[in-house]
Formats: C-alpha cells, sequence, structure tokens
C-alpha cells in the first residue's frame, strides 16, 4: 500500500530535511524556533503567538504536561510560518480553517510519516510507544494513525477501482 502525503506533509518534510531533523530524537523544539527566528516563553497562560514587526514568539503554557507543551508549540508554529492577519481582526470562516489547518499541522510536524514508517503498524503497543518517542499525547498519536490508515486504505481503493475499469475495458 502507498502513502500519498498532502502538500503540507510535503512542506514539513522538505522544511525538517533542511533542518536535518531525521528522527523523533531531533524534533527539538527549540532548535526547530531557533531556525525559525522565534523566541519560546513557557508562562501560566493559554499558549498563543505573537509577532511585532521581525519579533515572533511562541508562548507555551507551563501549567500543562510537556506532551500538551509539545503540541501547542506546532500549533503556534504554523500560525506563524503559515498564516496572515491576527485571528481577532479575521472572519469566522478564516478563523475555523487557520484553525483547522493548525490542527493538521500539530499531527504532520510531531508524527511526521518518514518517520512513523520506522514502527510496525501491527505492534499492539504502536500508540503508547510513538507518544513516548515523539513525546506527545497518545491522544495526537491516535489521530495521526487513524488519518494515516485512511490515506492507505484511500488509496488502496482507488487502485481497485482502476484495476477494475482496466479489466472491465
Amino acid at each position: 500500500m502507498t502513502y500519498t502525503a498532502t502538500a503540507l506533509e510535503d512542506w514539513i518534510t522538505t522544511n525538517y530535511s533542511h533542518q536535518h531533523i531525521k528522527t523523533p530524537q531531533d524534533i527539538n523544539l527549540t532548535r526547530i524556533a531557533r531556525w525559525h527566528h522565534i523566541y519560546i516563553h513557557y508562562r501560566e497562560m493559554p499558549a498563543r503567538y505573537d509577532i511585532f514587526g521581525r519579533f515572533k514568539c511562541i508562548v507555551v503554557d507551563k501549567r500543562v504536561s510537556l506532551e500538551e507543551q509539545r503540541e501547542q508549540f506546532f500549533h503556534e508554529l504554523c500560525h506563524i510560518l503559515r498564516h496572515a492577519g491576527h485571528q481577532s481582526m479575521l472572519p469566522e470562516a478564516f478563523r475555523e480553517l487557520q484553525e483547522w489547518d493548525a490542527n493538521r499541522f500539530v499531527m504532520y510536524a510531531a508524527l511526521p510519516y518518514s518517520m512513523v514508517t520506522k514502527y510496525d503498524f501491527e505492534n499492539p503497543y504502536l500508540i503508547q510507544d510513538l507518544a513516548y518517542d515523539f513525546k506527545v499525547t497518545e491522544g495526537l498519536c491516535k489521530k495521526r494513525m487513524e488519518q494515516i490508515k485512511r490515506n492507505l486504505l484511500s488509496n488502496q481503493m482507488i487502485v481497485a477501482e482502476q484495476k477494475a475499469m482496466y479489466n472491465w475495458a
């Protein structure tokens, strides 16, 4: 079965390649932030990002688990790297689209497919192993694995349809 990466996944893979990020251990928030000239602040407040001219920072809520902090970081990183405008000034539909994009970004940046494929998908402890190695929540790992399985199944169905059309003709 083949996996078809989204344009966003390809963008993240290319970005990671430029940063020499190849393993889960290489996914270092400080290093990624420095690469993009972003400051990280850990505060007792909800996560957010700020941009003032050339100054960019991500505020991560230090009251939550380290796994949730990583997920917050990637969510806010997406807003800085991919979105224009401040959400409070945008129409609701654009805000929702940006949030959808940021949630996808979190899955792809925290659990890149190129790294996840090194794991045995039949392992009954796959979710726990991914959560431990990538330092994210099991919930995120479950969502990512469901997304990967849907992608693989969709591609399998397309191939089957193409074969059926070819044999029918």
